[in-house]
């Protein structure tokens, strides 16, 4: 998974691509359970590019976002969003995967 630097990085990228942004800390338990599972999440939905956001470098992002809690997602095609999956709460695999296979 590729890692969003900068803000201007995170237009460009939300701008362009097909894309799920994994909002995320390194300090945050919650988000820290979801790393076993996202190679596997990538490879499954390989029509997007993943990148991990985060939050404690880029909380301007966030606040544009309205992301408050973390772990979360957010997808984007050509700068079209195409769904959210944000909140504070622990997300399962299934959670996920179910929220990437409803994107439009």
């Amino acid at each position: 998974m590729k890692t969003i630097e900068t803000a201007a990085q995170y237009e460009e990228v939300k701008n362009t691509k097909k894309v799920v942004f994994v909002f995320s800390a390194d300090w945050c338990p919650d988000c820290r359970f979801l790393q076993p599972f996202l190679p596997e999440i990538e490879q499954t939905f390989s029509e997007y590019e993943f990148y991990y956001v985060d939050r404690d470098q880029l909380l301007e992002v966030c606040q544009q976002e309205n992301v408050f809690g973390i772990p979360s997602f957010i997808a984007y095609d050509n700068g079209k969003e195409l769904g959210r999956f944000v909140s504070k709460d622990r997300k399962t695999k299934e959670e996920v995967e179910r929220f990437i296979r409803g994107l439009s």
